[in-house]
């Protein structure tokens, strides 16, 4: 049907449109289907069943992390430098110290060393795959990178005692078979195809458009990648680094394996010293009674494990709002 003017012409010959006097057109959006009406339940359902999962954890602690703290001053578990909990008599709270200070310390060495490996090799990895790799290139490259994600911690753990730690101890003068180098670089290459991965895509959802830009000002690949591309994936990159570390500090078998069970105050990596993972892993192994004191002592650390991730997390957000950047 064609569109006449009021003057009888039509549209664009210079005549004004002819106003629709019809009756009034429902242009809302129709009620919505039933298979959508599903998937929204079911997201929604997921949605909740995840805040429903993280508020039973909490409650699981709450009464535990009360017990204990009953018997142990706040300021002895976070201040404290030594840490005996599954010493001495089993049932008996006063012959052993409290200080989660050498877990801690332990568990941040592993993790910087291993931010030390993986932050420079996963980026450069994302910068390769995003800017210089072909299409053809980086279909095989990123499968095979996101392999190492899949290996077995365990595989890592046996590595890093069996191979890295006699390959460092005539190099670095390691004493003993235990340290908290050698697990931290393994934990690093483990830790790569997560911050390459999701840099890499953080990086591939820049605009084309701004590298055009760039590279009409003169600006080579190098300089376009670091000054343009670089800056406008910030938020993502940081996400992703936040994501590794979160990752390496909740890690297990990697430190239980090579980094030894002696829980000590030192910043030394090239000692060896318990994680608070580790010692989760030798608690709760079947040694501990219920009701004991280093039973209790287990959900300490793992409350306490959840307010340090619960803090990267809160950075986390805050540092990718404050880069986001809308195209």
């Amino acid at each position: 049907m064609s569109t006449k003017t009021r003057d009888g012409g039509r549209p664009g010959s210079g005549g004004h449109p002819v106003v629709w006097d019809g009756p009034p057109v429902d242009l809302t959006a129709q009620s919505p289907r039933i298979g959508e009406k599903i998937i929204k339940a079911v997201l929604v359902s997921a949605a909740a069943l995840s805040v429903l999962v993280t508020v039973g954890i909490v409650a699981s602690l709450f009464a535990p992390v009360a017990e204990f703290f009953t018997h142990v001053s706040l300021g002895e578990f976070l201040f404290g430098t030594e840490w005996t909990a599954l010493f001495g008599d089993k049932f008996n709270w006063d012959d052993k110290s409290w200080g989660v200070l050498p877990l801690v310390t332990a568990t941040l060495m592993i993790t910087l060393i291993s931010l030390v490996v993986a932050v420079p090799f996963g980026l450069g990895a994302a910068i390769y795959l995003s800017e210089y790799a072909s299409q053809r290139v980086r279909k095989i490259f990123k499968p095979i990178l996101e392999i190492l994600a899949g290996v077995p911690t365990v595989v890592y753990g046996f590595l890093a005692l069996t191979v890295i730690t006699p390959i460092l101890k005539p190099l670095l003068g390691i004493e003993g078979i235990y340290s908290m180098i050698s697990p931290g670089i393994v934990m690093g290459f483990m830790i790569v195809p997560t911050v390459a991965s999701l840099s890499e895509d953080a990086m591939s959802a820049v605009p084309l458009a701004l590298r055009q830009g760039s590279y009409a000002l003169g600006a080579n690949r190098m300089q376009t990648t670091v000054r343009v591309v670089f800056p406008a994936a910030l938020s993502g990159i940081v996400a992703a680094i936040v994501l590794g570390i979160s990752r390496a500090i909740g890690e297990t078998m990697i430190v239980a394996i090579a980094a030894g069970n002696m829980p000590l105050f030192t910043a030394d990596p090239l000692k060896g010293a318990q994680t608070m993972t580790g010692f989760i892993a030798q608690a709760a192994s079947g040694d501990t009674p219920q009701g004991s004191p280093s039973y209790y002592a287990l959900f300490a650390i793992g409350a306490l494990l959840f307010v340090i991730t619960l803090l990267i997390n809160m950075i986390s957000i805050r540092l990718v709002r404050k880069y986001r950047q809308a195209y």
